[in-house]
C-alpha cells in the first residue's frame, strides 16, 4: 500500500529531479543543496537504517529531539516513508534520534538512540558515544540507496501528533499537517520557529513541486541571499 510520504518521496526523485528541493544555511558558512534525486537517496539510506539496524517498522515512535535542520527533516521523511509516528519534545518512543547522547539517552528509555552529529559535513559522531548508542552519521551511509518496507505502511496510523496535540495520520499528512503553498514555491523557511514547523513548510512546498531554503538563526537574511536563492515566498 502507498501513502502519501512513498508517493512524495516518488515525485521528487522524478520529473526535474536535478533541482534544489532543500537547500541548508548554516553556522560556519554552511550551505547544502540537495536536488530532488539527492534528497530521496538520504531518505532510502535512512528508512533502511532504521528498518534493518533499529528494527523499526510501522507503528514505531521516533522521537526527534533535534532542531530544524537538513538531517533533522531527512530523519523525519524516513519515518514517514517507513510508515512511523514522529514525536516532538518529551513524548514517550520507541527510537530516540538526538544531537545530545548524554548517558541518560541510552538508559532504558529507548529500544534504540541515534546520535545525530548537525555538523554539515560531519562523517561521524566526534568523540565517544554511550555503550549501545547508534552514530547516524557514521552508519547512514552504508545503506541501500533504494527503499523497500518489510511491511506495507497503513495510512489509517498516525503519522504525526502536533505540539497542539492535534494528530495526523499518514494519509492525512499532506493534506491536514503540511501548510499550504503556491505552485512551485521557493519558500524561506526559518529554523529558529523550531523543527515541527519547519516540516508542516517543508512538505507544503514539495506537495506542490516546490522547493525550500533553510536558514539557521544565526545567518543573515539578506538581500543577496534572497536574490541568490530566487525566493519568493516565506
Amino acid at each position: 500500500m502507498s501513502i502519501p510520504a512513498i508517493d512524495l518521496m516518488t515525485a521528487l526523485r522524478s520529473g526535474h529531479s536535478t533541482s534544489p528541493r532543500l537547500t541548508w544555511y548554516g553556522p560556519a558558512s554552511e550551505r547544502v543543496e540537495l536536488s530532488g534525486r539527492v534528497l530521496d537517496n538520504w531518505v532510502a539510506k535512512t528508512s533502511n537504517l532504521l528498518q534493518d539496524e533499529l528494527d523499526a517498522q510501522p507503528g514505531t515512535r521516533l522521537r526527534l529531539d533535534l532542531p530544524a535542520h537538513w538531517k533533522s527533516v531527512i530523519l523525519a521523511l524516513a519515518a514517514w516513508q517507513l510508515g512511523m509516528e514522529v514525536l516532538f519534545g518529551d513524548a514517550e518512543a520507541e527510537l530516540l534520534a538526538t544531537g545530545d547522547p548524554g548517558p541518560g539517552a541510552a538508559q532504558g528509555a529507548f529500544d534504540a538512540v541515534l546520535a545525530v552529529a548537525l555538523p554539515a559535513l560531519a562523517m561521524r559522531w566526534v568523540g565517544e558515544l554511550p555503550t549501545g548508542v547508534v552514530d547516524y552519521a557514521a552508519e547512514v551511509r552504508s545503506h541501500g540507496d533504494v527503499f523497500m518496507p518489510h511491511v506495507d505502511p497503513e495510512a489509517s496510523r498516525r503519522a504525526v501528533v502536533a505540539a497542539a496535540g492535534t494528530e495526523h495520520t499518514h494519509g492525512g499528512l499532506l493534506d491536514g499537517f503540511a501548510a499550504a503553498h503556491d505552485e512551485g514555491v521557493r519558500l524561506l523557511v526559518a529554523a529558529g520557529d523550531g523543527l515541527e514547523p519547519a516540516l508542516a513548510q517543508c512538505l507544503g512546498a514539495w506537495k506542490r513541486d516546490g522547493s525550500v531554503v533553510l536558514v539557521h538563526p544565526e545567518v543573515a537574511v539578506t538581500e543577496k541571499l534572497l536574490a541568490d536563492e530566487r525566493i519568493n515566498a516565506s
